[in-house]
């Protein structure tokens, strides 16, 4: 008769748990759960890219309201204390309206009343500079007749796609529509948002379920700040770059220079590279009219601006609403742009930004980890144990 220790060690093993895969390793069951959560994120954004691109249109004009309340908004606060909210966000927006239309008057009477001027020194300019490439100690020489010869090819290119230019034409006027569309669909939403706001909100989160209510308030408390933070920085900050290059082409006497400096603060909505690019157009300019060496003034200018922008501005105006670090705002002006052209370069970076702000709020953080240095000083660590040893 057998033993109970042989029972017990011949008898068969009890299954598997179910759901358990014995064969696999366990690193490589991690890394498919990972995988396959993964793919669903990422068709899951896939989605929302899909349905945002029908939609581009109402996804614009909810953007600009965004941005439209986030800059008036302190505004209409202000006024609050001691007018009717309704009669604050009219005033706002009136004001607004106005700041706007008196800005591109200015910029329309600048270039009207430099034009004349402006075309003799620009045919000037631009003999002066095939003068100095053909008599430069340049590795390549350009004369008359090669720049006489891109003009006469010019003139055939577009003798040539004449038909398609102005199929062209007719759906940019399609496309003016619908910008004053986007723009008046934006300031009605921003009348609602700037008034209404509020009791928006809380009618939004009372359609929620009572256990989710709390952290979606949070959420978009935090996606709020930062995206408002963000906006009303970014405009802070191009105004101020806008006056600064203003007043630096009118030190150096380039022509347009209002015009050229309403450009750089436009431009200084795209982060990174708006604003420079902006100026690059000013350096065109200025070489054309002046010369090289004004020219070069005002790259010189450019260099300073920008050192000015990201080393004062941007820490003193923005602080810690966003904190995106260089690397990340490149990349994500990158992918915007592949991604939109110009519409995803300037929405990129605060979406980025309000993701950021809401996953870094929500997210249980572990301890950091430990720098050699904090290593170093640790007391189990050898570096200790060696000193102690020696004293």
């Amino acid at each position: 008769m057998p033993t109970t220790s042989h029972k017990v060690a011949g008898a068969r093993r009890s299954p598997a748990p179910a759901g358990a895969d014995e064969t696999a390793p366990r690193w490589l069951r991690h890394t498919a759960g990972v995988a396959w959560r993964l793919i669903v994120v990422v068709a899951a954004l896939a989605l929302v890219f899909i349905a945002v691109s029908k939609v581009v249109l109402l996804f614009v004009a909810v953007f600009l309201a965004l941005v439209f309340t986030a800059v008036l908004r302190p505004f209409v606060a202000w006024q609050s204390k001691v007018l009717p909210r309704g009669l604050a966000t009219g005033i706002a927006l009136l004001s607004g309206t106005l700041v706007v239309a008196g800005l591109l008057s200015f910029v329309v009477y600048s270039i009207a009343n430099q034009w004349t001027a402006l075309s003799v020194q620009f045919t000037d300019g631009v003999q002066r500079i095939i003068t100095w490439f053909e008599s430069g100690n340049l590795p390549f020489k350009l004369t008359n007749q090669q720049v006489a010869q891109w003009i006469t090819d010019a003139e055939a290119w577009l003798q040539q796609n004449a038909g398609h230019l102005a199929g062209q034409v007719a759906a940019g006027a399609g496309s003016v529509v619908e910008v004053f569309t986007c723009l008046a669909l934006a300031v009605f939403c921003t009348v609602f948002f700037l008034a209404r706001g509020s009791q928006m909100w809380s009618w939004f989160l009372d359609q929620l379920p009572a256990r989710g209510r709390e952290n979606v308030g949070v959420a978009a408390s935090i996606g709020w700040y930062t995206f408002s933070g963000y906006t009303r920085g970014t405009v802070i900050i191009a105004a101020t770059d806008g006056v600064l290059a203003f007043i630096a082409l009118e030190i150096i006497r380039v022509p347009l220079a209002a015009p050229l400096a309403v450009l750089v603060f436009i431009g200084a909505f795209i982060p990174l590279i708006g604003a420079p690019l902006a100026m690059v157009i000013a350096m065109v300019v200025a070489l054309a009219a002046l010369g090289p060496i004004q020219a070069a003034v005002v790259g010189a200018c450019i260099a300073l601006i920008g050192q000015f922008e990201g080393h004062i501005l941007q820490p003193m105006i923005m602080g810690k609403q966003v904190s995106l670090h260089p690397v990340v705002v490149a990349l994500t002006v990158a992918a915007g742009t592949l991604t939109a052209g110009i519409l995803g370069a300037v929405v990129a970076v605060p979406l980025v930004a309000v993701v950021w702000a809401i996953f870094s709020r929500m997210r249980t953080v572990d301890p950091p980890t430990e720098t050699a240095d904090d290593v170093s000083g640790h007391p189990d660590s050898p570096q200790v144990d060696e000193a102690a040893a020696q004293a």
